[in-house]
């Protein structure tokens, strides 16, 4: 199975708009389909934006204080913007298992181990899409959204995780659908961590996400 040399990692440092992220992504996603194109990892922010994805219901969006851009992805509402790390992953799971369920997992994984890396506990639950953790109020908040598309077996979309975004901006949507808990960030945990630092922290745990992928019957 390819390794972490066959894939591209790019960091932007400035926000990427949604839609203009979205058109690259779907370039990206035919070429990797085509043998044109090397596998990526993508991690950016963006200026705020409401994105629906195919579960998305009208009544979630509750105030689109924001541009709603159609994403294209699994879930429903999710808000992005500035202090939010977001991170895009086009593989190719022709070479690394043709698994979506595994893929998920691990990429949930992928997240969980980045955020115990700086001591956040985190956890998923079955019936809640998203990744978990509990606010300063002890109670559980989303700290983390997950919606992903695989095209031709190849992946797009990926996942987003608080840093300091402002999280007032999140009461515009019911955040994937789950209006009974509330949204957290590393911020509003405590941590004041750059996004370079994320980004590297990422980068350390990305080959266990990779080797994550592989099939248990071709060990």
């Amino acid at each position: 199975m390819p390794g972490m040399e066959k894939i591209e990692w790019r960091n932007e440092a400035e926000p990427v708009s949604y839609r203009e992220a979205l058109a690259e992504m779907e370039a990206r996603n035919e070429a990797i389909a085509a043998g044109d194109a090397r596998e990526l990892f993508w991690l950016l922010e963006h200026p705020p934006v409401y994105t629906a994805g195919t579960s998305a219901a009208a009544s979630e969006l509750l105030d689109p204080r924001f541009e709603v851009v159609e994403a294209g992805r699994g879930g429903r509402y999710t808000y992005h913007g500035p202090g939010q790390r977001v991170t895009y992953v086009l593989l190719d799971l022709r070479e690394r298992g043709r698994d979506v369920r595994r893929f998920v997992h691990a990429l949930e994984g992928w997240v969980a181990a980045a955020l115990e890396q700086f001591g956040v506990e985190s956890w998923t639950v079955p019936e809640r899409v998203g990744i978990w953790t509990n606010g300063p109020d002890g109670r559980e908040a989303k700290i983390g959204a997950i919606g992903v598309r695989v095209r031709r077996w190849v992946t797009m979309h990926g996942f987003a995780v608080n840093l300091s975004p402002d999280l007032s901006h999140f009461s515009g949507i019911v955040p994937c659908g789950i209006d009974e808990f509330g949204v957290t960030s590393l911020a509003d945990l405590g941590f004041d961590l750059a996004p370079e630092a994320w980004d590297e922290a990422l980068r350390a745990h990305a080959p266990a996400f990779l080797k994550a992928l592989e099939r248990q019957d071709a060990r």
